[in-house]
């Protein structure tokens, strides 16, 4: 396919399926993606809709004014970025960190980018691989406002929405972490829940339209919950956390009585608990969020 030299050159370093997906959405963007992985190989397909290949990752960063990384972590992102000869290259040159990890490490390796003449952002992608390059996509990015703004047009290639959150590096690996821990706990939820329906017989596809029903409850409860864990008023009235102690008790009765693991479930219960006993039994659910926040 043909490139505008008109658009900015972008290099891509990591082609797992994330950074496939974004190199691809570059490149039918029409900009001039140049791509690198450790593990040969990977780049075949990119290569062929039009992508230019590195030797190295040196020179690859060395073809763009801006690298996106996107790998499994932050050791791994470190491990390409901290090479002696990649961080020559970067040199006055932009990085959009895509990879996932803690806010800490984001920050951590915008010390060391600063401390290297590189300018840096950090970056999060809260939606899977086949929403790159549609409406779809939810880019999350922080960092100082004027380097993102620089690049916007850049990222905007990758389709979706694209927020900035603020000057604070670690804010975007934040957010990532607690969207993400919905996701999982959530996840963990539902598989218990279908050991437990299929232990009672209960096939998953039974159960899955009543799943989506208890889903499409929570998204007004998030927003409630959100403003009493800001104002602090955590109101039990509609379900006190007694009530919720209760269901969580029988939850983990029948998961035990067929032998499978309620620890999950009684890590939740105990927690409910500990806020009961500190007399706050006619409070809701969220009380266990300040619990959860005690050093």
């Amino acid at each position: 396919m043909s490139t505008s030299t008109d658009l900015p050159a972008v290099t891509v370093l990591g082609l797992g399926p994330m950074g496939r997906a974004l190199a691809g959405a570059f490149l039918d963007g029409g900009l001039r993606t140049t791509v690198w992985n450790r593990t040969p190989g990977r780049d075949r397909a990119l290569l062929e809709r039009g992508a230019a290949g590195a030797a190295s990752a040196a020179d690859a960063v060395a073809a763009s004014d801006l690298t996106v990384v996107c790998v499994v972590n932050y050791d791994a992102s470190d491990a390409v970025l901290r090479d002696p000869s990649v961080t020559d290259a970067l040199k006055g040159r932009t990085v959009v960190n895509l990879t996932a990890d803690t806010p800490d490490r984001a920050r951590d390796t915008a010390s060391w980018a600063e401390a290297h003449g590189i300018r840096y952002l950090d970056g999060a992608i809260m939606t899977p691989t086949t929403t790159i390059g549609t409406p779809a996509a939810v880019f999350l990015h922080s960092g100082p406002e004027d380097l993102y703004q620089e690049h916007r047009p850049v990222l905007d290639v990758l389709g979706g929405t694209h927020t900035h959150l603020g000057e604070d590096i670690g804010r975007a690996a934040a957010y990532d972490v607690a969207l993400l821990d919905i996701f999982w706990t959530a996840s963990a939820g539902y598989a218990h829940a279908l050991a437990m329906a299929r232990a009672e017989g209960i096939a998953a596809r039974e159960l899955a339209p009543f799943a989506q029903g208890i889903a499409a409850i929570l998204p007004p409860l998030f927003e409630q919950w959100a403003n009493e864990a800001d104002d602090g008023t955590f109101s039990g009235e509609d379900n006190p956390i007694t009530s919720a102690v209760s269901s969580m008790a029988h939850i983990v009765q029948a998961s035990e009585a067929h032998g499978i693991d309620a620890s999950v479930m009684r890590a939740a219960e105990g927690q409910a608990r500990r806020v009961i006993g500190l007399g706050h039994g006619t409070d809701g659910f969220m009380r266990v969020m300040e619990l959860l926040g005690r050093r």
